[in-house]
């Protein structure tokens, strides 16, 4: 007892949310310290870190033959197992303050789809990048802890979790998920989209960066009272030269629009599948919207509109995952039900 006291003052315990398009990382007792880019720059012949977050993201699509931009994540799950161990164990590095020997204990917020062998990845790229012990936890119960869903209760909560590579529907009841729908569809999805969108349509060639830029900016589910127009730049496909050419938000829908419908289907789809009682406590209590992708303008009105129920998109829709990860960690005794069992 007194030893396990001791490792965990001595160390700095971490929650991360390892997502397709961002990492974040909670300290417990200091909060979210990461909040980076999930892209790795590395020398293409030695394999050499250059740059992890931030600046690697900054040399996506810019890059000479000797270096490369690596995004190690794919539909929320590992693509890259070295670059992964590498990104985790920077940012894992980064956030200790205490530079003590003994390893700190991380929980990995992983999405509810997720294989065994998925699993058993994610555990030992953390277990190699530093970590003394690993959980795993499902990213809709975490975001549902992280926007305070009373979860233990039995009672129906449905939790949307719309991140880069997936979106997760699940609805939870006494800690567990009940019923969940995982796609392999988020903010990635919707980029290239905008991409094939503006090849099709305008022989214009863009790089996913940019694709991200014009989604932020003029990206709409749902028809905006004003709509927004926006300067894009890139390549003439049939010159090939370098053009500029004014782009509306009208046309980004227009792009989107499959993406969205494949997010609103999955959303019916779980509602036909879930039991009447639960079916009713969600009815009385609306569905909670939460993930970086989530924030695309007018999604949760589009959604409302398609199930006819109450649609909250939650105030900090990016750190509900890690923040549930992280009241997870501060109580690990209280939040035992919510771990994945070990693999």
């Amino acid at each position: 007892m007194f030893w396990n006291y001791l490792m965990n003052w001595m160390t700095n315990d971490v929650a991360i949310d390892l997502g397709t398009a961002n990492t974040l990382v909670y300290v417990k007792g200091r909060g979210i310290v990461v909040d980076e880019p999930s892209v790795v720059a590395i020398e293409a012949e030695t394999k050499k870190i250059i740059a992890v977050g931030k600046k690697a993201k900054e040399m996506l699509g810019k890059t000479p033959e000797e270096i490369r931009a690596i995004k190690p994540m794919k539909d929320g799950v590992i693509a890259d197992f070295e670059i992964t161990e590498a990104m985790l164990r920077d940012l894992i590095l980064r956030s200790q303050q205490k530079k003590f020997l003994i390893r700190p204990r991380v929980i990995v917020a992983v999405p509810s789809g997720i294989t065994e062998v998925e699993k058993r990845a994610v555990k030992e790229s953390a277990e190699h990048s530093g970590a003394r012990k690993v959980y795993l936890v499902s990213e809709p119960l975490a975001a549902a802890i992280g926007v305070n869903l009373p979860v233990h209760e039995p009672c129906g909560n449905m939790i949307i979790d719309i991140g880069g590579g997936t979106t997760e529907i699940a609805v939870i009841s006494l800690s567990h998920i009940v019923d969940h729908i995982s796609i392999r569809i988020g903010g990635d999805e919707m980029d290239e989209a905008i991409v094939d969108f503006l090849r099709k349509k305008h022989n214009l060639f863009i790089g996913e960066s940019t694709a991200e830029k014009i989604k932020v900016k003029i990206g709409s589910a749902y028809p905006l009272k004003d709509e927004l127009t926006m300067e894009v730049r890139g390549r003439d496909l049939v010159s090939g030269f370098p053009v500029s050419m004014k782009i509306s938000s009208e046309e980004i829908r227009e792009a989107l629009s499959e993406t969205i419908s494949k997010i609103v289907d999955a959303v019916k789809r779980l509602f036909e599948q879930t039991a009447p009682e639960l079916s009713a406590d969600i009815a009385d209590r609306g569905v909670v919207l939460t993930g970086g992708a989530a924030q695309l303008k007018g999604l949760d009105q589009k959604i409302r509109e398609t199930i006819d129920l109450p649609v909250t998109l939650v105030e900090s829709p990016l750190t509900s995952v890690v923040m549930g990860s992280g009241k997870i960690l501060d109580n690990l005794e209280e939040y035992q039900k919510v771990l994945i069992p070990n693999i």
